[in-house]
């Protein structure tokens, strides 16, 4: 059974639809335990609920980001996880962090990539004039926002969309997305070759949300 620690900031929702997806899928992993920057994160009780191991590791307590990061590689080593993923855990990683868990970790991003890296990215695709918009499953590199792409899903930009309507779209599409890619890594079924992610049973990677 592949072990599966999060990282979040806030209310989990991502978390949570993992969490619903590994149990009604029945993976061969599980979600063992939810680390979050922030005590009062929502998503912390949600894990609570589920009865999967919740902490919180203030950043603020630490004197630079490579200490935080250490304590924090020390917190998620205790639960031994195959693979650590991102749900909107709003910390910028240290190279030395990523290298440690380089080709077993994810994040999920809300554009598509390589597009609109960095932060407020429906608001920019509405201002750059863009038709479709989405979110991207990626492998963490130490680059922020990129690594390799292991799957996309595209929204459409509707006329009259402001910021608030596109991410609302787009979170929904993230719901789906990121339990598919993740339920992929826990089976074994993702091949990471040259940068390139491929699924080893040929799945669109891609889809219309």
């Amino acid at each position: 059974m592949k072990r599966i620690v999060v990282l979040i900031s806030g209310q989990g929702s991502n978390l949570d639809a993992i969490v619903r997806a590994s149990e009604a899928q029945d993976w061969p992993g599980r979600v063992v335990a939810v680390i979050s920057n922030r005590a009062e994160a929502r998503g912390l009780q949600s894990a609570q609920a589920h009865g999967i191991a919740a902490e919180s590791l203030d950043h603020k307590a630490f004197a630079d980001r490579p200490a935080f990061d250490a304590a924090l590689a020390e917190r998620i080593d205790r639960h031994a996880p195959d693979l650590v993923v991102l749900a909107g855990f709003m910390r910028i990683l240290t190279p030395a962090f990523v290298a440690r868990y380089e080709g077993r970790m994810l994040n999920i991003h809300p554009s598509l990539l390589p597009s609109f890296t960095g932060l407020n990215t429906h608001r920019r695709a509405i201002e750059e004039g863009c038709k479709v918009a989405g979110a991207t499953v990626h492998f963490v590199s130490a680059q922020l926002d990129h690594g390799p792409i292991v799957a996309q899903a595209v929204v459409p930009v509707l006329a009259g969309d402001d910021e608030a309507s596109l991410a609302k779209r787009v979170l929904a599409a993230e719901h789906e997305l990121y339990p598919r890619a993740v339920g992929w890594f826990v089976k074994g079924e993702l091949e990471l070759k040259d940068g390139r992610v491929t699924h080893r049973g040929r799945e669109p990677q891609g889809w219309l949300a």
